[in-house]
């Protein structure tokens, strides 16, 4: 669940960054299946405006077509490119780009992470 003062807003934006419609809204709560998670915006009485320390929790979407969602979502209106589409350091075929919410949350777009990919033992 992702707390807002501005649900409308962020339900919205989510609606556009997802490319869907929610699969419910009700009132001022907005969710969307997305693959095995459920993605909930909602207001929220403890929060009010943009995120202080948005870099603390960052959501990872992943996509095979990372090039063309990049082109696509870095133009929502309310976007912040934080820092655009680059490949990993020592990771091969690994693209991530981070993005900032209306509210000043971070998310990241990023290529299907593979168990092949990890450098932990």
């Amino acid at each position: 669940m992702l707390g807002t003062d501005q649900p409308e807003v962020l339900g919205k934006f989510y609606e556009q960054v997802f490319d869907k419609k929610p699969d419910m809204q009700d009132s001022n709560w907005w969710g969307w299946q997305i693959g095995d998670c459920y993605f909930n915006v909602g207001e929220h009485s403890e929060v009010k405006g943009k995120a202080e320390t948005p870099q603390r929790i960052m959501l990872n979407l992943q996509t095979d077509e990372i090039e063309k969602e990049f082109a696509r979502i870095e133009k929502i209106e309310g976007i912040t490119v934080v820092k655009k589409l680059y490949e990993m350091d020592g990771m091969k075929g690994m693209w991530i780009s981070t993005l900032a919410d209306p509210d000043g949350n971070y998310f990241q777009l990023m290529t299907p992470w593979k168990e092949s990919d990890s450098q932990l033992n």
